[in-house]
């Protein structure tokens, strides 16, 4: 009776893996559908047992990684995302999964932007730096008044809709020279539009590899 109950569950626990497996891909298929992806997104079902809610229909946490791709002309290294409230009916995904209507009640992601982005758009001479806080730091050398001279600052980051713009705060100029609508010089935007899943920027910041844009989005459909 324990042997049979054993065995039991081991089938069970199989049963609920090759499950979950078929869930994620066929969530993955619709995501890179949906969006356009030129490849498909890893995506990780949280919680156990899957077929517990694989039969009411709804699943609670789900991970999605989306690799690199570029929107508005900007290279995103990555967009990791994570879905809450997904309803997927398990009968509809039985009968007819490819037209099955999945949604997320909510999603909150960060999409990252790197280093080498950044500087492809900063002004010609102008080097990026980062500190893992609130401003991003540049150095290098700036022309204007006909001359070219050292200049430091940080770069405020500021979420407008659909970019970010970046302002110079505490800009030092060596010589103490004084130029004219520095922030023209040394100031830029980064468009962030179109991003998958829907996302809507709401926050900032720097790391390591550069900008970490954290964004938020309600109702969103993954078919």
């Amino acid at each position: 009776m324990i042997l049979s109950l054993i065995v039991l569950v081991i089938l069970l626990a199989i049963v609920d893996r090759v499950a979950v497996t078929g869930a994620q891909r066929e969530i993955a298929r619709q995501v890179a559908s949906a969006y356009d992806l030129a490849e498909s997104p890893s995506v990780e079902i949280k919680g156990f047992p899957f077929l517990a809610q694989a039969i009411s229909g709804r699943y609670e946490e789900i991970e999605v990684g989306i690799g690199p791709m570029t929107r508005e002309g900007i290279r995103l290294s990555s967009i990791d995302a994570t879905l809450n409230g997904v309803t997927a009916p398990l009968a509809d995904l039985i009968q007819n999964a490819s037209k099955t209507p999945i949604r997320a009640e909510r999603v909150t992601g960060t999409v990252v932007i790197s280093r080498e982005t950044l500087a492809a758009r900063a002004p010609r001479g102008i080097r990026i730096e980062g500190d893992g806080g609130d401003t991003l730091k540049v150095s290098g050398d700036l022309t204007a008044l006909g001359r070219t001279v050292p200049v430091t600052a940080d770069l405020k980051m500021e979420v407008v809709p659909g970019a970010v713009r970046l302002t110079p705060t505490n800009v030092k100029i060596a010589g103490g020279i004084t130029v004219p609508n520095v922030a023209r010089h040394l100031g830029f935007t980064v468009p962030v539009k179109d991003l998958p899943l829907k996302l809507k920027i709401t926050k900032v910041k720097t790391t390591s590899q550069g900008l970490a844009i954290q964004g938020v989005a309600a109702d969103v459909p993954l078919h």
